[in-house]
């Protein structure tokens, strides 16, 4: 049994296909999604998405966003969303060390620390899904 899944962003459409399940974390924790789920719209937060497809399962970086749950379809409308295949390591190992320094300065506004956190975060989610390929 499937469900119907589509998945955009600001750049545009990254999937939309059938669909076994999908887990993703949202503000409040981590759900899943299984056909015949009940209606349901949820904020997206940071952290690893799965999705399990007829044809195998997938792994991508998951920031920022909605999910909803309508009818028996699900979209998934992400700020950045990237597939663990094409997440490039050494740039968000670069991001990780940028955001580390910055943290690190005593002289940033209450504004920038928040920035920079956010920024680790991000940092430290792609390499998690990216490394798990």
């Amino acid at each position: 049994m499937t469900f119907s899944l589509e998945i955009v962003t600001p750049d545009g459409l990254i999937y939309k296909g059938e669909a076994e399940m999908l887990s993703v974390r949202t503000a409040d924790g981590v759900i899943g999604i299984l056909p015949r789920h009940i209606d349901y719209v949820a904020p997206l937060g940071m952290g690893e998405a799965v999705i399990k497809t007829p044809d195998g399962t997938r792994r991508a970086a998951c920031i920022g966003g909605m999910v909803a749950v309508h009818n028996g379809m699900v979209r998934l409308v992400a700020t950045t969303f990237e597939w663990a295949e094409e997440i490039d390591l050494e740039r968000a190992k670069t991001a990780e060390d940028k955001a580390r320094s910055l943290l690190s300065r005593s002289d940033l506004s209450e504004r920038d620390l928040k920035l920079a956190d956010a920024r680790l975060r991000r940092a430290l989610v792609r390499q998690s899904v990216g490394k798990g390929r």
